[in-house]
C-alpha cells in the first residue's frame, strides 16, 4: 500500500507562512524555511515588545508625575507616600493624565495631601 500524506494540510501550513512573511526582503519572503525561521523569530520579538510596551509606558507616566510635582516642591516618592497615606488610589497612568492635560486640578490634588 503507498504512502499516504496530508499533502492538503502541508501546502495550507507552509502558504499561512509565506503569506505572514510577505513583503519581506530577498528570500525571507519565498523560502519556506527561511521565512519560517524570520517568522518565528519576529512572533519572539512580538511577545517580547508587548512587555517592553508596559516598561516604557509606566517609566514615561512617573517621568511626567515627577516633573509636575518637583514643580510644587515634593518629589516623586513623596508625592507617591502622601497619596497613599490618604487613601487615594489614582493610578500613574491617571496621574500623568492630569499632570498633562489639567494641570489645575493636579495642583488641587498635591495640595490636598500636602
Amino acid at each position: 500500500m503507498p504512502r499516504s500524506v496530508n499533502a492538503v494540510a502541508s501546502r495550507a501550513r507552509r502558504k499561512r507562512i509565506l503569506k505572514a512573511a510577505k513583503g519581506y526582503y530577498g528570500k525571507r519572503k519565498n523560502v519556506y524555511t527561511v521565512a519560517k525561521n524570520v517568522m518565528e523569530k519576529g512572533l519572539q520579538y512580538k511577545y517580547v515588545g508587548r512587555k517592553l510596551k508596559k516598561r516604557e509606558y509606566r517609566a514615561l507616566w512617573i517621568a511626567r508625575i515627577n516633573a509636575a510635582v518637583r514643580a510644587e516642591g515634593l518629589t516623586y516618592s513623596e508625592f507617591i507616600h502622601k497619596l497613599n497615606v490618604k487613601g487615594i488610589t489614582l493610578d500613574r497612568k491617571i496621574l500623568a493624565d492630569l499632570a498633562m492635560n489639567e494641570p489645575e486640578t493636579f495642583k488641587n490634588l498635591i495640595a490636598s495631601v500636602k
